[in-house]
């Protein structure tokens, strides 16, 4: 099988961008509002993926970008590894369509190119987050508030009925930890911790 793997970083990006890949697949997957730094292997869409894998099922893997399989390099390393030693050729589209095998025979140039841009997206993730931070900041220095404006009230079931609500009630429901949620779901700790009490009430 030709498999197309997807992911977007949070729950409102739809993946427009996907639709311009016209190539023909005979499987897309599509983990959709998963954090980059979510270990490949715990990602939903990413477990069907795994199964075929082990299967012997899956032939191709292609991914827009290095970073949809993880932002993590150690991560990223292992599981283009993994798939290595399973024997899935793993193209990526937006370098050129880089492919780890050419003509059945691992490329020469892959491992460097992967480790190496592996490492940039999580420099630049940690970059971004870095300048998300100093910008909150600078926002409260210059007279900002955080948070809900003073005065509106979110009744429970609007608050529960959220999409990222939900998701991290199916986290909880799963035995997932606070900080594993947050990182999944890109919320802060207080937010977990106040639907886990709404839940629980």
């Amino acid at each position: 099988m030709r498999i197309k793997y997807n992911r977007t970083s949070s729950i409102s990006q739809h993946g427009e961008r996907f639709k311009m890949d016209t190539d023909n697949y005979d499987l897309i997957l599509f983990d959709k509002g998963v954090s980059g730094k979510v270990p490949f292997n715990e990602r939903e869409q990413a477990k069907r993926l795994i199964e075929l894998v082990e299967k012997g099922q899956a032939r191709e893997l292609v991914v827009d970008e290095l970073s949809r399989l993880g932002r993590n390099t150690v991560n990223c390393i292992s599981t283009l590894q993994w798939l290595d030693e399973k024997g899935v050729t793993v193209a990526v589209r937006g370098m050129g369509n880089l492919q780890s095998r050419i003509d059945g025979k691992k490329n020469p140039i892959w491992n460097l190119i992967t480790s190496v841009m592996s490492s940039l997206y999580e420099l630049e993730r940690e970059q971004i987050l870095e300048r998300t931070e100093m910008g909150r900041k600078m926002y409260v220095i210059n007279g900002g508030k955080l948070g809900r404006p003073k005065g509106t009230y979110e009744n429970t079931k609007t608050f529960l009925d959220k999409p990222k609500s939900k998701q991290i009630i199916s986290l909880l429901d799963k035995g997932k930890s606070v900080r594993d949620i947050c990182g999944r779901v890109n919320v802060s700790p207080n937010t977990v911790t106040k639907v886990k009490k709404l839940i629980s009430a």
